[in-house]
């Protein structure tokens, strides 16, 4: 019969109100996994008060906004600049550059970043397309 790929599952989110039922569900979750062979990331597996602030796909996530998370903004910036020297250079064509500045955009409008956005794109600015 060949080989089945089973789903998996890479990210889950358990919200609670009592921190006591949290507690309890993920020595559940843990234990569940263990049946199947499986383990959990233990620094990431972690109860937090939502007030805080939950790191989440990239993104700080908490209840009234979300943030996206420093790393990404300072990987991109050099990626970005790294970018730009090698289109002024004609190493890549305009459409490699942008289709990396569309994904990004893309990717971090979820979260609250027009303020990040805007000084990011006036500090470097995308040249011209040339024809």
């Amino acid at each position: 019969m060949g080989f089945v790929p089973q789903p998996n599952l890479r990210h889950l989110a358990l919200c609670g109100d009592n921190r006591q039922t949290l507690w309890e569900w993920k020595q559940a979750l843990i234990a569940r996994l263990a049946h199947e062979r499986l383990t959990i990331h233990t620094a990431q597996a972690q109860v937090l008060p939502t007030h805080c602030g939950i790191p989440w796909l990239g993104f700080v996530v908490h209840p009234t906004h979300r943030l996206l998370k420093r790393r990404n903004a300072v990987n991109f910036t050099r990626r970005l600049e790294s970018h730009l020297d090698a289109y002024r250079a004609g190493l890549i064509s305009f459409a490699e550059l942008d289709a990396g500045v569309q994904g990004w955009i893309n990717h971090v409008r979820y979260a609250d970043t027009w303020g990040l956005r805007k000084h990011l794109f006036g500090t470097h600015p995308i040249p011209a397309r040339r024809i």
